[in-house]
C-alpha cells in the first residue's frame, strides 16, 4: 500500500513539475497571428562580426535552423539555395542558423551542398530555444516587419514555400 501511495505521489509530482515544449508560438501562427521574431546578434559563420535578423528588416526572411550532421537539413539545402536566388530580386532571402556544430564542420557542409546564403552560429542553442526549436531542420518565414508569418517544424518542400512566400513577398514593408 505504501509503495502504491509513493508511486501515486511521484506521478503527481512529475505531472506538476514537468511540462512539454512551449507551443505558444506554434499556436499563435496557426491562428494566423504574426508574433515578433526573436532578435539576437550572432556570430557570422565563416566571417568576422555579428549579424542579426534585425539587419534584414524590410525583407522577407526564410530563417532556417540547421546542423551539418542533420540528413534532412542536407536534403532541403538545394531547395533553400534555389529559393534564395529566386526571391532576392523580390526583397527576400534565406538566413541560415547553424546550431550544435564546430565552425569548420558547418562551413564544410555549406560548401558540400553549395549553399551561399548567409548563416549565423547559434553556439549554445539559446536563439533557437526562443523559437521553440527542438529538432532540425526547422524553418520560419519572417515578414518584412520582423514578424513570424509561417513556420515548419520539419523539412520544407516547394509546396510549403509556394503556399506562403508569394503573398508575403507581395506585402509592403
Amino acid at each position: 500500500m505504501t509503495i502504491a501511495a509513493a508511486l501515486l505521489v511521484g506521478l503527481l509530482a512529475y505531472g506538476v513539475f514537468s511540462k512539454g515544449g512551449d507551443t505558444t508560438l506554434d499556436e499563435a501562427v496557426a491562428k494566423g497571428e504574426r508574433p515578433m521574431a526573436p532578435v539576437a546578434a550572432l556570430p557570422v559563420l565563416g566571417a568576422d562580426g555579428q549579424s542579426s535578423l534585425a539587419d534584414y528588416k524590410g525583407k522577407v526572411v526564410i530563417l532556417n535552423v540547421w546542423a551539418s550532421w542533420c540528413d534532412p537539413c542536407r536534403e532541403e539545402m538545394p531547395l533553400l539555395q534555389k529559393t534564395h536566388a529566386k526571391i532576392a530580386s523580390q526583397g527576400g532571402m534565406v538566413l541560415g542558423v547553424d546550431t550544435q556544430d564546430a565552425s569548420d564542420k558547418a562551413l564544410e557542409f555549406l560548401k558540400e551542398v553549395d549553399a551561399s546564403f548567409p548563416s549565423v552560429r547559434d553556439r549554445d542553442r539559446e536563439y533557437g530555444r526562443r523559437f521553440g526549436v527542438k529538432g532540425y531542420p526547422e524553418t520560419f518565414i519572417i515578414d518584412r516587419k520582423g514578424r513570424i508569418a509561417a513556420m515548419q517544424r520539419f523539412p520544407v518542400d516547394q509546396a510549403w514555400l509556394d503556399k506562403h512566400l508569394p503573398k508575403l513577398l507581395a506585402e509592403k514593408a
